[in-house]
């Protein structure tokens, strides 16, 4: 292997251009989620998608990405850094040409799968060559330009996801990588040259472990979000489940057995790690259901267009920007356990916030939750991170950091699925109970619906009147359901403080 820059203790400006390239690539992949969150309810009408199939747009995406993140660190001893990056920043330009072109929803979700896949090996990187190309004294500053451009994309993805989509069409989603990602791929290339391939590591790729997980996340994600609908029962359910248990458990004997497993599951053994983990997997819950949440609220029930959707959703990005150096500098000074306490309340006051909306609710009643959300989200991360990771290096750091991010888009995935169960399974329920309401004379359940005061109510509602009220009625149903939606967001992430204690680490 060729010594790295950080242990010849000296840094080449190409190796500052090398890594600024590495972290445009990094924003790219961040920014594929962000982007397309406000646009959500164009991709849908342009391809006619179902409403119930709409969330695979964004859960696709983080399942590959999953599956990718733990790879990473095999890859790079396989490929290099640099010819890791290069290989997974000319695939995620590939699957962004593939997306754009899509004229079907099953050909859309084929690409988002390879496009999550590439940009979940491209990100982890990030992390290792702020240690393979900088000495100790550079790395501060390394993390901190990372830091910056990681909170840039989802600061600015919604408005000009937005602006993309009603300026353009939302095709230009997925071609505006094209471009950026051909100057990432050649710059990288040129400039990020350290260590050699060794391809012979191939053979010792644990593919059984990763075939096992990849059908194991998969069947997950489709028991959650098909069985509701059969109210988890019949064939198809107990077919999936079966699938489900069968290939975690040959994923986890996989990763126990074998020396160099596609996850390190002892690391569970220490239990701040495991208690950081946890916090990850909730952040991801709340933190990828309220991207995809929100715009579907403003969209549907407001009737915002995309634009209109991400200058509203900003409001989040911006915090998080403005309270990212808060919350670095505390985190060196302060109680990881202090700064998650605090960091996880505000996310869930900000998701409980959006709990009690009407479908007059527009951007005043979302400013404040997103505030919170914002702020919270740094103070989140930061001291879980190092909750987990402290004290780990070389090759236990890689795979510990690989699952600390897995656990992260798992939740991730898991919160779309929950949310999508709630829109579907709830609104019909809530309608029938508004119209009982209605016919019991409840005037708080007219003002729900938007019947004016002098409207007559009581008594059995006539089929006539019941079309009149019926769209009425589903909005507020629908609205209803948004609510419980982020209301069950909110307890989890309240419920997680309980286990905070148990992230103390031993004194050594």
């Amino acid at each position: 292997m060729m010594p790295s820059e950080s242990e010849s203790g000296r840094v080449r400006v190409g190796a500052w251009l090398g890594f600024l390239a590495m972290c445009l690539g990094m924003f790219m992949a961040i920014l594929d989620i962000q982007i397309v969150a406000s646009s959500l309810p164009a991709i849908q009408k342009a391809l006619a998608i179902e409403s119930d199939k709409l969330s695979w747009v964004q859960t696709a995406y983080l399942i590959s990405e999953i599956v990718a993140i733990p790879l990473t660190a095999r890859l790079t001893r396989i490929m290099t850094l640099g010819g890791l990056f290069v290989a997974a920043v000319t695939g995620f330009c590939f699957a962004s040409l593939g997306c754009a072109l899509s004229t079907s929803f099953a050909s859309l979700i084929f690409f988002r799968v390879l496009q999550g896949f590439c940009g979940g090996a491209v990100i982890p990187t990030i992390f290792t060559a702020v240690f393979v190309l900088f000495p100790e004294p550079s790395r501060v500053l390394a993390t901190t330009i990372a830091g910056v451009f990681a909170v840039l994309a989802p600061t600015l993805g919604p408005a000009v996801g937005g602006y993309i989509t009603e300026t353009f069409s939302w095709h230009w989603l997925f071609l505006i990588n094209l471009g950026p990602g051909l100057v990432v791929v050649a710059a990288v290339a040129r400039l990020v040259r350290v260590g050699r391939p060794d391809w012979s590591l191939l053979k010792r790729l644990d593919y059984a472990g990763v075939a096992f997980a990849a059908v194991f996340l998969a069947s997950l994600e489709i028991l959650l979000k098909e069985s509701p609908k059969r109210e988890w029962h019949g064939n198809f359910v107990w077919g999936f489940l079966t699938l489900f248990l069968v290939t975690g458990l040959a994923a986890i004997w996989q990763c126990l057995r074998n020396p160099q497993p596609l996850v390190e599951l002892r690391a569970f053994r220490d239990r701040p790690f495991a208690v950081g983990c946890v916090y990850s997997f909730v952040l991801g819950m709340g933190l990828y259901g309220s991207v995809y949440m929100l715009p579907l609220f403003l969209g549907y029930v407001r009737g915002h267009t995309p634009l209109e959707i991400g200058a509203i959703m900003i409001v989040c990005g911006a915090a998080q920007l403005a309270v990212a150096p808060v919350a670095a500098a505390a985190e060196r000074r302060c109680d990881p356990r202090l700064l998650t306490a605090l960091g996880y309340a505000l996310f869930a006051d900000g998701l409980l916030g959006n709990a009690l909306m009407t479908y007059e609710s527009d951007y005043d009643a979302v400013f404040w939750p997103q505030v919170l959300r914002g702020a919270g989200v740094m103070l989140c991360i930061l001291p879980t991170a190092t909750m987990a990771l402290e004290g780990r290096v070389g090759d236990a750091l890689a795979d510990a950091s690989a699952l600390f991010n897995l656990m992260r888009n798992l939740g991730g995935a898991i919160g779309i699925a929950l949310v999508d169960t709630i829109l579907e399974q709830r609104p019909p329920i809530h309608v029938t109970a508004l119209v009982e309401r209605l016919e019991a004379g409840n005037r708080a359940a007219a003002r729900l619906v938007g019947i004016p005061d002098d409207f007559p109510l009581g008594g059995p509602i006539d089929e006539g009147t019941k079309a009149l009220l019926a769209p009425g009625v589903e909005r507020a149903a629908l609205v209803l359901s948004f609510n419980e939606a982020w209301l069950a967001l909110g307890a989890i992430f309240m419920l997680s403080l309980v286990i905070l204690p148990l992230g103390k680490r031993a004194p050594q």
